[in-house]
């Protein structure tokens, strides 16, 4: 996802590709995802979560909003162009859980929605005295599978490319 921008990203005057649309779990880069995707929609179809939908240009995407992606691998399995390609050892992305500073619970608002929901987690939150307990995320643990985005009462998880810190 981080290797360029699509041509209708540019067009669209999306320079920096911040608009990324999330392919399937184990797409290759977006460049090369778009030349080897044949638009066939068998990936969509055989997606038993249902968060595969087909996008502009006829290329699948997820949606979260739909539900979470729980990485069957259905979708790579039906995948007969290689652009979803799942490997023994590859994980599925890079996407991990953002937090936006909108979040209800960073404007002193009890909410942990995000922290419930998350199947694995990697959302914990931090108590403090005399504040609200604040969300963090836990990159390493985080899968980017999306459990938290859609309950999130605000909207303001969005799932995406961060650079993980190397551990000191």
């Amino acid at each position: 996802m981080t290797n360029g921008i699509s041509r209708a990203q540019f067009i669209r005057g999306n320079f920096r590709g911040s608009k990324q649309i999330i392919r399937p779990p184990w797409a290759m880069a977006e460049l090369d995802f778009v030349e080897a995707c044949t638009r066939c929609g068998d990936c969509v179809g055989a997606c038993p979560e249902k968060i595969l939908e087909t996008g502009r240009g006829g290329f699948p995407q997820v949606n979260f909003s739909k539900g979470e992606c729980t990485f069957c691998g259905d979708c790579a399995g039906k995948c007969k162009s290689g652009a979803l390609n799942k490997r023994a050892d590859d994980a599925p992305w890079l996407l991990k859980a953002i937090i936006a500073p909108s979040c209800l619970a960073l404007k002193q608002v009890v909410c942990r929605t995000c922290g419930e929901v998350c199947p694995i987690g990697a959302i914990r939150f931090r108590i403090s005295v005399g504040v609200v307990a604040r969300p963090e995320v836990d990159s390493v643990a985080c899968t980017g599978c999306g459990a938290c985005y859609g309950p999130c009462p605000v909207s303001v998880i969005t799932i995406g490319e961060i650079l993980v810190e190397a551990a000191a």
